[in-house]
């Protein structure tokens, strides 16, 4: 044991490059200087060379670069959500730290940029999130939880590593000049990598655990996703994370889809090789400006985040009845300095269109993905349905899914998953509802603002399978939560860590969190009762219902400071799954 503590010794390096300082020690990469951009010229050298940009990758990679420019992997560190979560967070917490940066920008964080460094300010890889690097830059196995991970430095002719052997990149060097390609700085083509080694854990779940488990300073888990799929029929068939979110058919282990590993020079290498999908079909969805994200060659060439979070999309600016209205005077406008020109401004707009058909197929993937993950059915009438009578009847949601919760549990409580039913009486009139919701968009629970000021009825019936927070406090019983931390005068917890081991009880004292999310291939109804004094005529009636899922609950975001324009893009991405209407006679 001694032995192989002073091998690791042995591999003590200290690297001293950009005034960013790292200790490797057993594994893990500490940062002992944090320096930024304008603390050190060479800073950005520094990063280029040593932790190379998914633009670089994209030359030869076009395919997986697609696939991944509007993944949740490529949104990790744009997300304009997570940066005031994580900053409210960190404002309650301060020991937190770099805890969330080291998943969302794992690059920036291992290159010493401060956690609070504005996205503007940071380098571009580490903007890039989950980037090529992250996964194909890890030669070592790390088991463990939270982020905890190393990337090897390196410039672009360093070794990457993935699941299969480097064949096809030693014939490309073999032959560099005849597929024009540089491996080295000294010569003139498309730099590449010059040597891929086969890392098998690349394509086991254990590999992605390490971001997918996660555990906050009270002991409460931020991500079970990984618990989830362990104790699930995927996880015992063999089914691997990677089998489901890089498949052919989102979110189902149905085989991966056949094309070339690269295309170099025009030419395509293996082409007939298994295709992992780097769409990593999910839930998520990015609430970003468009001229962010994603991510875009030429959108960051041509302007900065800050000019391009001062571009008016909405307004329809750059579209050319917007223009020519404005040239006509038929409608006025103001303008930033850098948005004053009408050709800036329509070729900006040819980006973003661009930009916004990239998001619409991320649209369509979510909606497979949490299509293909359930079933609605119903309803069920517990009699048949009778004028002056109540009407009983239920919905049976199913999770079929084999290997996660759902929703999943990402994000604590945060993620949404309801159903909204409505009844129509036979003279088209709503005559009774569930799943509402109030003027924010959020639905009419114990949260929402407007229930609470009284201006709409807390929604008895709903049916609501997100996560929630339950805190032990002074006044009443348990009470549900945005997060457990002092809101009001209640004794309620402090984000920090309890005086005895969460595995005593299971979870920190005085909180809790209840899962309502259905498991791996669950059911549960959804039962109603419609007062008889509603049921007045007879007729053709009909019962509407659909399953609404969203990321965020609004009142969530206002906690954490949010925009308007960001509450905004969270309910537009609002989906309805399984909407169908059933006709029905009462007598």
């Amino acid at each position: 044991m001694i032995d192989r503590v002073f091998e690791k010794l042995e591999k003590m390096v200290r690297v001293m490059k950009a005034g960013v300082a790292f200790i490797v020690l057993l594994g893990f990469v500490v940062p002992t200087v944090s320096l930024s951009q304008e603390q050190d010229p060479h800073f950005d050298v520094f990063s280029e060379d040593s932790y190379p940009s998914a633009f670089q990758c994209a030359n030869c990679h076009e395919q997986i670069f697609e696939e991944w420019r509007s993944s949740s992997h490529a949104y990790a560190s744009i997300s304009p959500m997570f940066h005031k979560f994580e900053q409210a967070i960190n404002n309650l917490a301060p020991t937190i730290g770099s805890f969330c940066v080291r998943c969302h920008a794992t690059v920036g964080t291992q290159m010493g940029e401060p956690r609070e460094l504005p996205l503007w300010e940071r380098s571009q890889v580490a903007r890039e999130g989950v980037t090529c690097i992250t996964c194909h830059r890890v030669s070592e196995t790390y088991l463990r939880v939270n982020g905890e991970r190393h990337i090897v430095p390196g410039n672009i002719f360093q070794p990457v590593y993935g699941p299969y052997d480097g064949s096809g990149v030693d014939a490309v060097v073999d032959e560099a000049s005849a597929y024009r390609v540089a491996t080295n700085e000294s010569e003139r083509g498309n730099q590449i990598h010059t040597e891929a080694i086969e890392f098998s854990p690349i394509s086991k779940s254990e590999f992605c655990i390490g971001c997918h488990q996660v555990a906050v300073n009270l002991g409460i888990k931020l991500e079970v996703v990984w618990e989830q799929f362990r104790d699930s029929p995927a996880f015992r068939a063999g089914v691997t994370c990677q089998d489901c979110h890089m498949s052919a058919v989102p979110g189902v282990a149905s085989g991966k889809s056949r094309g070339p590993s690269a295309v170099v020079n025009g030419e395509a290498l293996n082409p007939n090789r298994e295709h992992s999908n780097h769409a990593f079909a999910g839930p998520g969805y990015p609430i970003a400006h468009p001229g962010i994200f994603p991510h875009n060659a030429e959108a960051a060439e041509n302007w900065t985040i800050e000019e391009w979070l001062e571009f008016d999309y909405r307004a329809g600016w750059g579209e050319i009845d917007y223009e020519d209205f404005l040239e006509d005077e038929e409608i006025e406008a103001s303008f930033p300095d850098t948005w004053e020109d009408r050709y800036d401004r329509e070729e900006a707009r040819e980006i973003i269109d661009i930009q916004l058909e990239k998001i619409a197929e991320k649209r369509e993937l979510r909606r497979e993905v949490m299509e293909n993950g359930s079933r609605l059915d119903g309803p069920f009438f517990d009699d048949p349905p009778e004028v002056g009578r109540s009407l009983r009847f239920a919905y049976k949601v199913t999770n079929t899914n084999p290997g996660h919760n759902l929703p999943s549990g990402s994000l604590g409580a945060q993620p949404e998953l309801w159903l909204n039913v409505a009844l129509i009486d036979p003279d088209g009139n709503n005559i009774w509802e569930t799943g509402y919701v109030d003027s924010n968009g959020d639905m009419a629970d114990l949260h929402s603002l407007d229930v609470a000021a009284g201006r709409i009825e807390h929604d008895d019936q709903l049916f609501n399978l997100q996560t929630k927070f339950l805190t032990t406090n002074v006044k009443g019983t348990d009470r549900e939560m945005y997060l457990p931390v002092n809101f009001d005068l209640d004794q309620i917890p402090f984000l920090r860590p309890p005086p005895q081991p969460t595995t005593v009880i299971n979870h920190p004292p005085f909180v809790r969190m209840e899962g309502r999310s259905l498991p791996p291939l669950g059911s549960r109804f959804a039962n109603y009762t419609v007062p008889a004094s509603i049921m007045k005529k007879a007729g053709k009636y009909r019962l509407a219902a659909r399953m609404r899922t969203r990321a965020e609950p609004i009142y969530f975001m206002r906690f954490v400071g949010a925009t308007s324009d960001m509450e905004q893009a969270m309910n537009e991405w609002m989906l309805d799954i399984h909407p169908y209407t059933v006709e029905f006679s009462v007598e």
